[in-house]
Formats: C-alpha cells, sequence, structure tokens
C-alpha cells in the first residue's frame, strides 16, 4: 500500500481505504472524457467501490486549453513525474498514445510501485511483453481495456468470462473509421476516396487516416486479442495486413449479389496447432450479426470450445465510450487495493509460467473461398482462358457473373471460387493478369461463410 493508502486504511483488520489517488497522464479528448466519469458518477463509483477514486493530478502539455470541465486549483501540471514520483497517487492512467514517451511514463510508474491504466493499444502490441513482464516483477495491475473496441468489455470477457474456454476463433470490426467508410459506401453508394474525404469533415477520420483506412490500427488490437485469447506475445509484424482503400462500388454490388457484405476484419483462428493472424478486406454472409454493424460501431464475434459463439457489439470509440473502459479499470484495480489482491489476474490470464510462443500460419497457405473480378475484353474464349488458368493451379471455379454493359470499353467479369490455396490463387492471378484480354489489375477479395466454424 502506498502511504496515502496507509492514511486513509481503517484500522479494524481490513485493509479497506476510504480514498485512492489517481494521476492522469493526458488529458485530451479521452482524458477528458475520464474526469467527466469521474465527476458525474462519483457517487455510483463510490457505492459499488466503498471508497472514493480521487483525480489528484492530470499532467498534460497544454494547461490552458478549456476542456469544459472544472478541476481545482493545482491539479494541473506539464511535468508527468510530478504525478509518478507523487508517494500518495496509486494509479496512472496514461493517455498520451504513441510508443516512445509513454512507454517511458508507463514503465518508471511501474517501477514507483503504481498501478497502471492505458488504452494506448500500438504500446500494447509492440512492447506489451516488456511491460507486462516488468509489471509482474512489482506486483501491480495494467488495466488496459479501453485499448481494443472502446467501450466494449471485450478484454475482460477474454480474461475473466471465458476464461474457462479454450478460444477457437475471433472475427472482428474493431475499427470505427473503417467501418463507418464501408457503411457509407454499401448504403449510400459513392467512391471510397470521396466517403473517406465525408468522414473526415465529419471528425469521424483523421486528417491523415491511413493507420485507420489501412488496417494498421485494427492490426493492432488483433494482436492484443490474440495475446489473450492464445497466452502468447505477438506484434504487428506477425499479422497479415491489409486496407479498404482498393475496395470500389463494383465490388459492393457484387458482394450483394451473391448474398455478402463487405468488412474489414480481423480474424484469429486457432486450427491444428497454428494460429491463423490477419487483418484485411473480407465478404461476409449478409445475414451474419457482424454483417449488419453499420457506422462507427464496432463489433467482436468470438467462439470458445464451451461456451460457444459469443457476439459483443458497441461504440468502439469516442470520448465517453473509451473513458468508461478507462474508468471500470481504475475501478478493478481499488478493488484489488483494497483487498491486498494486485495482480490477482495475470495480464493475459495466463500465468506467467504458461505463455508461450506459438506457430503463425503463413497467409499463403489459407485455403478459403476466393471472390475474384476481371475487367476484361468483350471477346468469346476469355472467360475459358481463365478457367483453364484456374484450373492447371487447382482452383474450382462456384459462380460466374459476366455483364454485358461496357467499363471504360471492358466488361466486368466476376468469378467466386471453391476452396482455394492463397499461394496458387496468386499465382493464377499473376499469370491471367499478363493475358491481352485483362485490362486492368485483378482484383480479389477473401470470403469467410462459416464465422465461429474452423475451415
Amino acid at each position: 500500500m502506498t502511504i496515502a493508502e496507509k492514511e486513509y486504511a481503517r484500522t479494524e483488520g481490513m485493509k479497506t481505504v476510504k480514498r485512492i489517488n489517481v494521476g492522469l497522464i493526458g488529458f485530451g479528448t479521452v482524458g477528458t472524457g475520464v474526469v467527466r466519469v469521474l465527476k458525474e458518477n462519483a457517487s455510483v463509483i463510490k457505492d459499488k467501490l466503498g471508497c472514493e477514486l480521487v483525480l489528484k493530478r492530470i499532467a498534460d502539455r497544454d494547461t490552458t486549453r478549456d476542456r469544459g470541465v472544472k478541476l481545482d486549483e493545482g491539479v494541473l501540471t506539464t511535468d508527468a513525474m510530478d504525478l509518478i514520483n507523487d508517494p500518495e497517487i496509486s494509479i496512472i492512467i496514461e493517455l498520451v498514445g504513441g510508443t516512445g514517451i509513454a512507454k517511458d511514463f508507463i514503465m518508471d510508474a511501474i517501477g514507483s510501485g503504481k498501478h497502471v491504466v492505458t488504452a494506448n493499444k500500438a504500446l500494447l502490441s509492440t512492447h506489451g511483453k516488456e511491460i507486462f513482464k516488468k509489471a509482474s516483477e512489482k506486483g501491480v495491475d495494467i488495466g488496459f481495456e479501453a485499448s481494443v473496441g472502446g467501450g466494449i468489455p471485450v478484454i475482460k470477457a477474454l480474461r475473466e468470462g471465458l476464461a474457462a474456454n479454450r478460444i477457437e476463433s475471433i472475427y472482428g470490426i474493431i475499427n470505427g473509421t473503417a467501418n463507418y467508410i464501408l457503411s457509407k459506401m454499401t448504403n449510400e453508394g459513392g467512391k471510397f476516396e470521396d466517403v473517406l474525404r465525408r468522414a473526415q469533415e465529419k471528425g469521424y477520420a483523421e486528417a491523415d487516416p491511413t493507420y485507420d483506412v489501412e488496417g494498421i490500427d485494427t492490426a493492432h488490437k488483433l494482436a492484443i486479442l490474440i495475446n489473450l485469447a492464445f497466452g502468447t506475445y505477438i506484434g504487428l509484424k506477425d499479422i497479415y495486413t491489409e486496407g479498404i482503400s482498393r475496395i470500389n462500388q463494383l465490388d459492393i454490388k457484387f458482394a450483394k449479389e451473391f448474398g455478402y457484405r463487405i468488412k474489414l476484419l480481423a480474424i484469429t483462428k486457432s486450427i491444428d496447432g497454428r494460429v491463423e493472424a490477419r487483418v484485411h478486406p473480407t465478404m461476409i454472409p449478409a445475414n451474419h450479426p457482424l454483417a449488419n454493424i453499420d457506422g462507427a460501431f464496432n463489433g467482436i464475434y468470438l467462439k470458445g470450445n464451451a461456451v460457444g459463439p459469443v457476439m459483443l457489439y458497441g461504440m468502439g470509440a469516442g470520448m465517453m465510450p473509451t473513458a468508461s473502459a478507462v474508468v471500470a479499470d481504475l475501478m478493478d484495480i481499488a478493488r484489488n487495493i483494497n483487498t491486498g489482491a494486485a495482480h490477482r489476474i495475470p495480464a493475459l490470464s495466463y500465468s506467467d509460467s504458461a505463455v508461450r510462443e506459438v506457430t503463425i500460419k503463413e497467409t499463403d497457405s489459407l485455403e478459403i473461398p476466393y471472390y475474384m473480378r476481371f475487367l476484361a475484353a468483350d471477346k468469346p474464349g476469355v472467360l475459358s482462358n481463365i478457367s483453364g488458368v484456374l484450373g492447371r493451379h487447382n482452383i474450382s471455379i462456384s459462380s460466374v457473373i459476366q455483364r454485358d454493359r461496357k467499363i471504360g470499353g471492358s466488361v466486368a467479369l466476376v468469378i467466386l471460387t471453391h476452396h482455394a490455396v492463397e499461394k496458387e490463387l496468386m499465382a493464377a492471378l499473376a499469370e491471367i493478369e499478363q493475358m491481352d484480354t485483362i485490362h486492368e489489375k485483378p482484383v480479389y477479395i477473401r470470403i469467410e461463410e462459416n464465422l465461429g466454424a474452423a475451415n
């Protein structure tokens, strides 16, 4: 217990404290939300904890901007070390973001024996092993519910609610910006570039949207989910990552004709001792719950060997949903402080000795159905020539749509395959692309038909 905890501890036997001091580093959008939740819900938080959570200090580079919340005199500082070195502060919230100074703050806080709450998915997916190891050595807790899915309690579900299960698969729509763009393109039409621009104007997309639309943000979050699901440490480099910038209206319309919708999915499965780890646009059946998650909402569909399928849905970002998750972590840690049970649940739910390396399945060995679209010359024999190439590469055709209308002088030819090996599909597409009758680079999209079932 810190000096403050000992000072406020009840003298009769129990370690329960009357107040627990918290320090917040990073007073941006989410930080402001945290202050609002702590203030507006102070009474319900106290009733549930039996003690007060007191925001003692806040550190930020900008101490003059009005965030719309009232703070006591002296709470704001520009020096984060004021909080980390304060013996009366028990929990540090890191909301700076990034993998630079934020890591230093967290490691220094842990080194000072303080518990930490963070929403920093990039940091945890990159340096989680080092951070969690140090927290274990110091016997402190790390809360990171807000790092994946905003206000959706998927971290708690994996660490606690589903702890008795072997996780078999996870499919996630976990980037609100990408989902907003694809939803608008699907429901209202428009080119990717135009919809992205409107999303930026409305504040749904950053000025530089690369992390969101190219799948990088989703991959950071998937790494955390995989580490929790399988008791391992993988990072961004282990995840096949592909974004949505090449998706256009032709593909969306053809997907509808085949009964699919296109979503940017985070996918992991454990099959025969190997783990799939991939992020890419995916066609999924239009009647699946994930297919109907629109706008900036997130959805996570997972399967445990005992519980079966579980669906989690909610706001995946935003001030208040993310702040809700941060404060929930604060409350969990406060309970642990009050019962002397710090580090009761290991960071990954698995005991430290059970955390192990896993074998990542190479994407080129995937065996799933595929959608392919070609813009081809309107001549006899084109389809038969393409079919011949596919046959030589052991790819069986499931369905074909050929449009009569011209698109820039070409005809759209769409083929769905039965299960095919990705390496062979890529070789076939490379060969088809060289044909004189093919007028632009072929498009392919992976299909997941039986979400929650092993392929």
